[in-house]
């Protein structure tokens, strides 16, 4: 890695942890200037305006986020196994991770601001819903689960499980968030099979 991507990934990680705290759209390169000591000038030589540093943040939390959740999934074996690989790892994301927290809250900021951030939000989310959508599909066809089974169905409340796992365990601090949202996933995979 070169000196400039060493850079760029150091900033773009304290961008992540910035917006996760304070939210996507106070994030500015002045504020980020701030936060790690470098010019302003300097990061506006990276980034060129606010609008494409909050855009790379989500794509650089995007990145995270499948190393994370996604691919562990992929390389467990198709069916139930993987949906569950899936929900495990994006559980422990949701518990522990930054990305969660970012993408949760950029999700509430700019549901009704129009321009390349929403954009791009809803990119990730429509590309993450579509994967899990395909491993869905995959354990009906290998047999796992119901043919009758509606993919779309699943990944929504696949996703309605993991958004109030993440209210209860941070909003509310609830120390049985974790035990609910796996009840509630056993209770999903039970109702598809």
């Amino acid at each position: 890695m070169s000196k400039g991507e060493e850079t760029r990934k150091t900033v773009l990680e304290a961008a992540v942890d910035a917006a996760a705290s304070g939210g996507l759209a106070s994030l500015t390169i002045g504020s980020l200037a701030e936060r790690t000591g470098m010019s302003k000038s300097g990061l506006f030589a990276h980034f060129k305006s606010k609008e494409a540093l909050q855009v790379q943040v989500l794509e650089f939390a995007g990145e995270a986020f499948v190393q994370d959740v996604i691919l562990p999934a992929l390389a467990a074996p198709r069916g139930e196994k993987r949906i569950t690989v899936l929900f495990e790892s994006w559980l422990r994301v949701s518990r522990d991770g930054r990305a969660e927290c970012l993408f949760t809250s950029a999700a509430w900021e700019y549901d009704d601001q129009p321009g390349p951030v929403r954009d791009r939000l809803i990119r990730m989310y429509l590309d993450f819903n579509d994967s899990v959508c395909q491993m869905f599909r995959t354990g009906i066809a290998e047999g796992f689960f119901a043919e009758s089974a509606d993919p779309e169905q699943f990944a929504h409340d696949l996703h309605g499980i993991m958004l109030i796992h993440f209210q209860a365990h941070h909003l509310l601090g609830d120390a049985k968030a974790e035990e609910r949202a796996r009840h509630a996933f056993a209770r999903l995979i039970d109702s598809n099979r």
